[in-house]
């Protein structure tokens, strides 16, 4: 007879399962959902999309609540975007989702700078009258801004969307997403005002007939391209301009004695320009190098004169073939050879023009008065690709976005007056078209700068020079980078006169570390009730929640301090709100140890497993510059930006803060 005799249920199969974000809570009734009707529906499931569809299904947007129609078939396959910024990947890793990417992606962490060779002459040629070639100038780190990654991770854009999908089944149904439906336009029809959209498909049934269907939804998403045809039934389209600089884009795998053909690279010589990145390992064990391949102007396109500049533009474009590119790569990298590895075949390839363009607006506005349908990524703007923008800036679009829907449709954020719409949720088109705006800017700039010849440094030599090209990159680390995009003061952004940080004491190339507006910096620190070291980023992921951190002074054993007022404070205000909308975090700058019972109950109650000291390698009160005699309060977004800064004793401002942002129970 057995001694022990397991008993289960239900419950204890998700103790096999990998752990998975709690949904946000839902104050809100949750509607009879269907085929007919869904509460948000994404049109689109490229990076933006499928970001867009993760994010919200984590949020508890799920089941019959949630759907995703995209026109392709499957995946992409090859091409286009393939670099992810620093601030992406701190995403990621806040998702649980970054690993395989961090490991197996190509890493980038510095740039060679190559130029033109001096010349042993003034006219820049030898004695045979060829080009002199090109010299390093110089290596430069890729990042020189703090951030937790310093490096880009180039990898596939259809892993990246395979990984995304992977993980959205752990949370929604495998149908959330149909493929093959192509989205034709919506109508606003207030016959059912709780699902005023109404969206038009068609796709193809089994037999190969072209069927259409609809779906009424609260929400609609237009992640669907450049093309964007949620955009065109909007009434908006990208304005702006499109340059003459044309480039030939390839990937492949290399045979070249070229020293630096596994590092990002800036090739400037005096028959054109290259971006040389390079790219991950792929299944055959070698691996990829993408070419950007700069066409001179006078490249011949027959039949272009007396046109228009659209149609001479696309001649010029259609006339660079796979030839083309690898002739002028050959001549922009002499002396040193290029061509593709025996017995392969290109992955990728194409010709295209820069051009810097924008929406007006990101949302659109229902009869009555409620913002319901938004576009993100390309839809709302485009650019080139060079500063690796494209995938990064559309991603993070989607993340500004899916937690205020998420908060809203949930009926946690602060009811409106009837007729208008919900203040938390109209920032994103506040926040992101500041964003796009300051992309646009960088990215005509940066362009320019790129396209451009850059002389061999003789006095006789005019245009732009490679301090020039330098200083524009550098100073555009913190934009491109991701982790020095700065919100600008709103509902969810406000400033304190109470908050006195202490300056960092260490350089700071963002002027300041710790800045409503900015994201908050990721620090390692000791979590006090199991003494292990953890990264701050990985205790507060990516779950839709807000953030109220205390910074504790060196009074905080004191019971009659301002570290304990300011605790029991703290306690108090989160449990005025709803329960799982706010996580407290306590972090302490002491050396010694104490007991629970030495802080106010509601600590180990609320913040047990969130209550940290300084860790041995790192002091992140002198990294976030806090002083230690004062301490500090800071509210984070869900997204982790900083929301507001006060002191300890400015817990009515934290207070007021939240009452603007969350419903107040």
């Amino acid at each position: 007879m057995p001694v022990f005799q397991e008993t289960s249920n239900a419950a204890r199969d998700l103790r096999i399962l990998p752990s998975r974000a709690l949904p946000l809570p839902r104050l809100s009734p949750r509607p009879q959902c269907s085929e007919e009707k869904r509460e948000v529906v994404v049109i689109g499931a490229g990076p933006s999309g499928l970001f867009l569809t993760l994010l919200l299904a984590r949020y508890g947007i799920t089941e019959s609540s949630l759907l995703c129609l995209d026109a392709k078939p499957g995946t992409l396959k090859a091409g286009q975007a393939d670099g992810l910024q620093p601030r992406t990947l701190e995403v990621l890793q806040s998702l649980g989702i970054a690993s395989e990417i961090i490991s197996e992606g190509c890493h980038m962490e510095e740039v060679a700078f190559w130029n033109p060779k001096a010349a042993p002459s003034q006219n820049q040629e030898n004695c045979n009258g060829t080009q002199t070639g090109i010299e390093r100038t110089e290596f430069v780190p890729d990042v020189n801004v703090p951030a937790r990654f310093p490096f880009e991770v180039t990898i596939h854009q259809g892993r990246i969307e395979r990984i995304l999908q992977e993980n959205l089944h752990l949370y929604a149904p495998e149908d959330t997403i149909r493929r093959s439906h192509r989205f034709l336009e919506y109508v606003v029809d207030e016959s059912d005002p709780e699902f005023p959209v109404v969206v038009k498909y068609e796709y193809d049934d089994v037999d190969g007939n072209t069927m259409q269907g609809s779906v009424r939804t609260k929400y609609l998403v237009g992640a669907d391209g450049a093309r964007s045809r949620v955009r065109t039934c909007m009434g908006l389209s990208l304005e702006g301009e499109t340059t003459d600089h044309i480039w030939g884009v390839c990937d492949f795998v290399a045979s070249t004695d070229f020293p630096d053909i596994r590092k990002r690279c800036a090739v400037h010589s005096d028959s054109g320009s290259v971006m040389v990145i390079p790219r991950e390992q792929i299944a055959t064990g070698d691996y990829l190098t993408r070419l950007y391949v700069q066409v001179p102007g006078e490249i011949n396109a027959d039949g272009d004169s007396g046109t228009d500049k659209k149609s001479a533009d696309k001649k010029k474009r259609g006339a660079v073939t796979l030839d083309y590119i690898f002739q002028q790569a050959r001549s922009v990298f002499h002396p040193y050879k290029i061509d593709m590895k025996a017995g392969t075949t290109p992955d990728w390839w194409a010709a295209y023009q820069i051009g810097q363009r924008m929406t007006p607006k990101f949302s659109a506005r229902t009869p009555d008065g409620v913002d319901r349908v938004f576009i993100v990524g390309d839809a709302c703007h485009t650019h080139s690709p060079k500063a690796g923008q494209g995938m990064n800036v559309s991603m993070m679009d989607s993340y500004n976005l899916a937690w205020k829907l998420a908060q809203s449709i949930n009926g946690l954020t602060p009811k409106p007056s009837s007729g208008t719409a919900d203040p938390i949720l109209e920032t994103f088109e506040s926040e992101r078209a500041d964003t796009a705006r300051q992309l646009i800017e960088f990215d005509t700039t940066f362009s320019h700068v790129f396209s451009g010849k850059i002389g061999s440094g003789d006095s006789e030599t005019s245009g732009l020079t490679h301090d020039e090209f330098l200083r524009v990159f550098r100073e555009g680390s913190g934009f491109t980078s991701g982790c020095g995009l700065h919100y600008q003061p709103s509902i969810l952004v406000t400033t304190s006169s109470k908050a006195k940080p202490h300056p960092p004491t260490t350089e700071d190339p963002l002027g300041s570390i710790l800045v409503p507006g900015k994201r908050l910096l990721n620090v390692e620190l000791k979590r006090y009730a199991d003494a292990t070291t953890r990264q701050l980023h990985d205790e507060i992921p990516s779950v839709g929640r807000y953030r109220l951190i205390v910074f504790t002074s060196d009074d905080l054993l004191d019971k009659s301090g301002a570290s304990q007022l300011s605790l029991s404070s703290c306690g108090e205000i989160v449990q005025r709100f709803p329960p799982g909308a706010i996580d407290l975090v306590v972090i302490n700058p002491l050396k010694e140890r104490f007991e629970w019972t030495d802080l106010p109950p509601s600590i180990k109650q609320l913040a047990e497993m969130r209550t940290y000291e300084l860790s041995r390698n790192e002091d992140a009160y002198q990294i976030y510059g806090v002083a230690k005699d004062h301490g500090l309060i800071a509210m984070v977004r869900p997204d982790g930006y900083v929301g507001i800064l006060t002191a300890l004793s400015g817990t009515e401002e934290v207070e007021q803060y939240l009452r603007s942002c969350l419903v107040y129970l």
